[in-house]
């Protein structure tokens, strides 16, 4: 027991601790309220009101649209032909194609006569048929009325028929005529309106399993005669083709696709003096799969231009399904394939496309020149463009216009053309699907397809290239039909240019240029001395007032086909030319002074 004094409980000690605290904390916390309330209120923050500047709007002037009218005139001008591609149901990749066709003047008369490259039956094809099918020439009036002389020029020959070229190889004054095939391709010499089959003592038949397609003539060592390139497709053989089983997605068997077939090489056949050497390799122009070894090309199209203007023609191929190729000449005999450094190779995302018809031109004021590709369906038409002299190629299909307005079409023939005379270059564009079935499992896709116009309203212009309807083109050139090759040029003398559409397995167009706008022409056919004969590849440039436009004498281009190597300048209402310069293929330059407008002249080339 404790004597000491008694002791608190702990939890009072805490109790009164926790009261001093509480108490504490109230009145620091009362003053710090009291001095918050005293204190002065801070500075609200400036607002400052942004100086809004509306964005400028370009000012474009508005250009009606021409009327160009064109009248189908196929059956009226005596036009009886029908093309034959030989599809008896097995669906062989070759019947899609088509036959090409050319607008040229063979006898030297003066007007353009018609040649459609005509197909055949297959060899093993049991029906019965009265006739096979030939070549089919149409010879004119001079007014746009034909009569088939097929026979009589001795061209009632029967293959199976794809492409043309059209040149006077022998320099002999008249044009001589090349057919590419599935199989041999032939050479016909012109022999004062009589075609001869000269193929073998030429040397220029190509392989006997080759399959041809477009073709042309050209002078690519600059010696004075003409040489001849020839596109290869694929390899095909009936065999390979029906194992293949491509089927419509729940349908029956369809057209195969060019993926499932090898590439195949071009060939270019240097004229020594009459007859031809391939010389394919030497030059350069077997372009192989670096992976693989096999060939790249898969050619439909070809055009010849001097890209980079250093006076040597340069050759542009259009493939399908696997890259363009720019083969550079490079003045020794020999080509560089620069396709993908020039830019024409790919669409914008770096995917080939399914090419098939091409052209060029120099077809804006300042020299910019133009490469058009039709596509495949879904596929825009190009138009690599090139400031002059640069070749480094963007395509401005999307901000010309033209694009859009070509995504849902197959494309095949394309040519740049004044139609309307007005100094600026139109395009026309020959459409049609492979698949007659086609809309039962596209909607949007049909076999037949109308082709297409589009109106060159200037650079200057919201839309540079405007797609013109019935309302100026009239109802009968919009109409569908299954088109292939296409050719332009002056039909009836009345200096407008005429437009021919060929097909597969049906009757071609003949559609006449009705345009009655009043605008003055020149249209000049060179005949060369020095150069060759029918003066392809030279530069003609004329400048009216303030106005400069160029063009190339050129008849390859489209696709399968050959059209006039006449040069058609419009004028406008311009009623005189101050001077027309050219350039010929062996690099002489002649000047004419103030040629009289509305008329053919004729020029000449000087002898050194």
């Amino acid at each position: 027991m404790s004597n000491g004094p008694s002791e608190e409980p702990d939890d009072s000690i805490v109790g009164r601790a926790l009261a001093w605290s509480l108490g504490l904390v109230a009145v620091v916390g009362g003053a710090a309220a009291l001095v918050w309330l005293l204190l002065p209120a801070p500075p609200k923050p400036e607002t400052r009101q942004a100086d809004v500047v509306p964005p400028t709007v370009r000012e474009r002037t508005t250009v009606p649209l021409p009327k160009i009218p064109f009248v189908d005139v196929t059956t009226s001008s005596g036009i009886n032909y029908r093309h034959e591609n030989g599809a008896a149901g097995e669906k062989l990749l070759p019947e899609t194609m088509g036959g090409g066709l050319a607008m040229f003047d063979p006898d030297g008369d003066g007007d353009n006569d018609l040649l459609f490259v005509n197909s055949q039956r297959w060899t093993w094809d049991t029906r019965p048929a009265d006739k096979p099918a030939t070549l089919a020439f149409f010879r004119n009036d001079g007014k746009g009325q034909f009569e088939n002389a097929t026979a009589e020029v001795g061209l009632d020959v029967s293959m199976y028929g794809q492409g043309c070229a059209v040149g006077d190889y022998d320099n002999d004054g008249d044009d001589d005529l090349y057919i590419t095939a599935v199989g041999a391709n032939r050479l016909f010499r012109n022999d004062g309106g009589k075609f001869i089959d000269v193929t073998g003592e030429t040397g220029t038949a190509g392989g006997a399993t080759d399959w041809s397609t477009s073709a042309g003539w050209f002078d690519y060592d600059r010696d004075g005669d003409l040489d001849l390139f020839v596109c290869n497709y694929v390899q095909w053989s009936r065999e390979f083709d029906v194992a293949q089983e491509f089927r419509l997605l729940g349908g029956g068997r369809a057209y195969g696709r060019p993926q499932n077939f090898a590439g195949a090489f071009p060939k270019l056949f240097r004229n020594d003096g009459g007859t031809f050497s391939d010389v394919t390799e030497a030059a350069g122009l077997m372009v192989k799969n670096p992976a693989t070894g096999v060939p790249v090309a898969k050619s439909l199209g070809v055009t010849f231009v001097d890209v980079d203007e250093d006076g040597w023609l340069d050759i542009i191929v259009a493939n399908d399904t696997v890259q363009n190729l720019l083969f550079r000449n490079r003045q020794n005999g020999t080509f560089e394939e620069q396709g993908a450094i020039a830019g024409l190779a790919f669409d914008n995302s770096g995917n080939a496309r399914g090419a098939m018809g091409i052209d060029a031109a120099r077809f804006r004021p300042n020299g910019d020149l133009g490469i058009a590709i039709g596509n495949f369906a879904n596929e825009m038409t190009a138009l690599y463009v090139t400031p002059a002299k640069i070749a480094q190629f963007t395509d401005e299909a999307i901000s010309s216009g033209l694009g859009p307005q070509t995504r849902l079409e197959l494309t095949f023939g394309v040519s740049f053309g004044d139609f309307d005379l007005d100094g600026r270059l139109d395009l026309v564009a020959a459409n049609g699907h492979l698949e007659e079935d086609i809309h039962k499992v596209q909607e949007s896709q049909f076999y037949e397809q109308p082709p297409q116009f589009f109106w060159n309203a200037g650079a200057d212009q919201a839309t540079e290239f405007v797609p013109l309807g019935p309302v100026q083109l009239g109802e009968d050139f919009g109409r569908r039909l299954v088109g292939r090759g296409l050719v332009v040029g002056d039909l009836d003398g009345d200096g407008d240019l005429d437009v021919v559409i060929g097909t597969t397995g049906r009757e071609p167009r003949v559609l006449r240029n009705d345009q009655s706008l009043g605008h003055h022409w020149l249209r000049l056919r060179l005949v060369g001395t020095e150069s060759n004969r029918s003066a392809i590849g030279a530069e003609v440039e004329l400048k009216s007032g303030d106005v400069v436009q160029r063009a190339t004498v050129m008849p390859t281009h489209s696709y399968l086909s050959q059209s006039e190597r006449i040069v058609t300048f419009g004028l406008g209402e311009s009623t005189t030319v101050d001077s027309v310069t050219i350039r010929w293929p062996n690099g002489l330059v002649q000047e004419l002074k103030s040629p009289e407008i509305d008329r053919v002249v004729e020029v000449t080339e000087p002898t050194r």
